[in-house]
């Protein structure tokens, strides 16, 4: 398996529109684990590991569903840190 770890901050009308709660549903549909949050600047943080196609895909479905809110995102592949199974909501 290509396990991949990504990091994406996402700027916009991200925060105060169900983002974290939207994004961890569609994570259900993934085989992916990891985490997304709220930060103090206004952005969301995602933080996801999985196979890099199964991990473009849910990325993907992030946008189809709440592209309108996103006005810009930053998008870093790395190696893999083992992340514990399932994806939550970090506070």
């Amino acid at each position: 398996m290509n396990t991949q770890r990504v990091e994406v901050f996402y700027t916009g009308r991200v925060q105060g529109v169900g983002f974290r709660y939207t994004t961890h549903r569609i994570s259900e549909s993934f085989t992916i684990r990891g985490w997304v949050k709220n930060l103090p600047d206004g952005r969301v943080q995602l933080v996801g590991e999985g196979e890099r196609q199964e991990l473009q895909r849910f990325l993907d479905a992030i946008d189809a569903t709440l592209g309108e809110h996103i006005r810009e995102r930053s998008v870093d592949w790395q190696i893999p840190q083992h992340e514990p199974n399932g994806f939550r909501i970090a506070y």
